[in-house]
């Protein structure tokens, strides 16, 4: 080994995950949602979109982001893709006798923790685009409003988060087309809110 050290700086020319990551939970939580105001029942294809694309995208998403060393985003869906697959695990395991089914009491609880995890991940917004703020302070009011509707068991409460949910992932995928055009077109086609 030589004694002369070099400082030799690596490109990263990997692509940027959080695209992939901002459309499998936008485009889940829309229809998750349009579940919560009453258009249709939960089904099979809200299951399927949780595991595969609100789930293991957002996973694959984050691992990929803390290999290019983005822990809030690494953070950010590594969480909410274990929350898609553990939220279609709590409608399944019970169907297929592996548990008891959880009450509305206990899924408030779940729900709340969620909205006090996304709470401070909004707080860690502030740092970043508005477009992410809007992302993430909808979410947190998503997931209040959400147990709320499992605490108190008020069906309106439910078809209000599911309107707050449906705008929620609605500016996901804006922000993914968003990041996605910007960098395709090197110029800003969508506005994201960049801090200055």
């Amino acid at each position: 080994m030589s004694n002369n050290s070099e400082a030799r700086r690596i490109l990263d020319q990997t692509a940027n995950p959080a695209p992939l990551g901002l459309m499998g939970f936008g485009m889940t939580t829309v229809l998750l949602n349009i579940h919560n105001i009453g258009l249709f029942e939960l089904n099979s294809m809200i299951l399927a979109m949780g595991v595969f694309f609100g789930g293991l995208a957002q996973i694959f998403a984050g691992l990929h982001e803390q290999k290019k060393g983005n822990t809030f985003a690494a953070t950010a869906f590594t969480s909410y893709g274990a929350f898609w697959l553990s939220f279609v695990a709590l409608l399944e395991l019970p169907r297929l006798g592996w548990a008891p089914a959880s009450d509305d009491l206990s899924m408030g609880f779940y729900l709340l923790m969620w909205g006090i995890f996304t709470g401070f991940m909004f707080i860690g917004t502030l740092r970043l685009t508005r477009a992410l703020q809007v992302v993430f302070g909808t979410l947190t009011l998503l997931f209040f409003l959400l147990a709320i509707k499992d605490f108190t068991g008020i069906a309106f409460v439910g078809r209000v988060a599911g309107v707050v949910g449906i705008f929620c992932g609605s500016s996901a995928i804006y922000t993914a087309m968003g990041e996605v055009l910007n960098e395709l077109y090197s110029k800003e086609v969508l506005p994201l809110g960049y801090r200055k």
